[in-house]
């Protein structure tokens, strides 16, 4: 458990990405399965443990430590897992040592009845840093830079395979992965998947913006605002999967259901909706069935779901990647055919003769739970990751509103001790500062430092690790659309809000008012 603590400490402190890269290869080289496979799982948010969630950790540190101490402790270092492993009590004995597969066999095994008397025991069993090793592996969400690209990249770094076998292979088989290491450190035969309804990586864009194209070597189609899918079927069973892999069959059993046909295709998940005839809906309405391990039948009802396809990569029991899109499309076209039309159908082809033609269509295409277009080369085969050249993605321009700071709250990971996630409002017609959106990106780590201090000299209440501010600074914040919501006291949800510019030079009694961002909802 020591070497996998040490690994996490060092990727926290790590900036570069070949760093993180040598680091995680030569921890995954050194060490014995099924413990660099346990690793691998929770550096890539691949464990779960019900019975341990955050609020069991804590409950479990005030029966240990002063309530008000462990309370000031964790406002100080602003992360509940880090600060029970600080100030956790030992016992002035020499700390065990236990594996990371021990680790998680005994956690696999806690139940919420015996969790805290589980947890204390592997708490002082452990040294300091092996303790918030085994707290961040039992809870999720490591946040030490490391996303599950990079990890798959570093697994190929390390037993010189390569990057896309490794993302074929990743997702057909269950932590500790020991078929994958078996395959790549010992020279087993590559595992078969014919059987299996596994993950392909999916093709992406680059971002248009000032690339030069031919548009007579693109076809261009709609870039939805949904959530992208892929589905495959095989010897009878049907799994759908996100965008990063993650299995999603149980969120949508009536796409599931009715996918029947052999193959693997992408495309774009939305739910049905007001938009262009009852086409699609916001994406607000999807994000109400995301993450949900069971669906209720009026659900199901009032926002069925449908998949519009892009593409497709397995027609049967052909792989059809490396073929033209041009010939893809043909096959797609012919797949679409055989599935049900109220859940099933094609992206369209935008027909335009120039680059003008098409902004055009992108700028008038808000309010039809559009993101903005595609362009996908016509002789491009379909590949993994994004390539130089083939698809890119031209999104429409974002909305923009000035906000008013409301309150504040420490990051995670490196950002721990700076206040660096933002909850902004606008006014209502009362004159009342209603909260519209949260971020914690677009500003530089200047702005931060400078955010920071701003948030510890005009905090005039504390709630926990929440600060309310002085209702001073205004933030302009741009944000890809905005819809209604009934979970907000403003009635309303930004969607990917970031912070642009801080603007001192404004007063907050001018920034936006409700009513102009409710002319904005989509």
């Amino acid at each position: 458990m020591r070497q996998f603590a040490k690994l996490i400490d060092n990727l926290i402190y790590t900036r570069s990405r070949n760093a993180k890269l040598a680091l995680i290869a030569d921890y995954l080289k050194s060490t014995l399965d099924p413990h660099r496979g346990w690793a691998l799982a929770a550096l890539t948010d691949g464990l779960d443990f019900s019975a341990v969630k955050s609020s069991t950790i804590r409950t479990l540190a005030q029966s240990r430590i002063d309530p008000q101490l462990f309370k000031l402790s964790r406002d100080h270092v602003g992360d509940t897992a880090e600060t029970v492993a600080l100030i956790w009590p030992g016992h002035g004995e020499i700390c065990n040592d236990p594996t990371v597969d021990e680790v998680v066999n005994t956690l696999h095994s806690t139940t919420r009845m015996n969790a805290l008397s589980t947890l204390g025991t592997l708490l002082d069993t452990l040294d300091a840093e092996s303790r918030y090793a085994m707290l961040k592996l039992a809870t999720g969400g490591m946040r030490v830079g490391v996303s599950a690209r990079l990890a798959k990249v570093a697994f190929a770094k390390a037993f010189a395979v390569s990057v896309d076998q490794v993302e074929e292979y990743w997702h057909a088989f269950s932590p500790p992965y020991t078929e994958l290491f078996a395959w790549a450190d010992h020279n087993a035969e590559p595992p078969d998947l014919s059987r299996i309804p596994y993950f392909r990586p999916f093709m992406l864009a680059h971002p248009l913006e000032d690339t030069v194209l031919n548009l007579a070597d693109y076809v261009a189609e709609w870039k939805w605002d949904g959530i992208r899918v892929q589905l495959c079927r095989t010897h009878g069973e049907t799994r759908m999967y996100s965008r990063g892999g993650e299995e999603i069959s149980a969120s949508f059993p009536d796409i599931v259901s009715e996918f029947k046909c052999d193959g693997v295709v992408d495309g774009e998940l939305m739910v049905r909706g007001d938009y262009q005839g009852g086409e699609a809906a916001s994406f607000n309405a999807l994000q109400q069935r995301l993450g949900r391990k069971k669906v209720s039948n009026k659900m199901l009802e009032e926002a069925p779901a449908f998949v519009r396809l892009y593409d497709i990569m397995v027609d049967g029991k052909a792989d059809v990647r490396l073929l033209a899109w041009t010939k893809r499309r043909a096959i797609l076209e012919h797949f679409v055919k055989q599935l049900p039309k109220d859940r099933f159908d094609l992206s369209n082809v935008i027909e335009a003769d120039s680059f003008e033609v098409l902004e055009n269509l992108r700028d008038s295409a808000r309010e039809a739970a559009i993101e903005g277009l595609m362009l996908k080369r016509r002789d491009g085969a379909y590949l993994s990751g994004r390539r130089t050249g083939q698809w890119y993605k031209w999104k429409r321009d974002p909305l923009v509103a000035d906000c008013v700071m409301m309150y504040a709250q420490r990051g995670n990971g490196r950002r721990a001790s700076f206040f660096s996630d933002y909850t902004f409002g606008c006014w209502n017609d009362r004159g009342e500062l209603l909260p519209v959106g949260k971020a914690y990106s677009g500003f530089t780590d200047e702005e931060l430092k400078w955010l920071d201090t701003f948030v510890r000299s005009n905090t005039i209440k504390r709630y926990g690790p929440v600060r309310e501010v002085k209702k001073s600074l205004v933030l302009e914040v741009a944000f890809d659309s905005i819809h209604k919501s009934r979970r907000h006291k403003s009635g309303l949800a930004m969607r990917f809000p970031r912070i642009v510019r801080i603007r001192k030079d404004k007063p907050a009694e001018e920034a936006d008012i409700i009513s102009t961002l409710q002319k904005m909802v989509s």
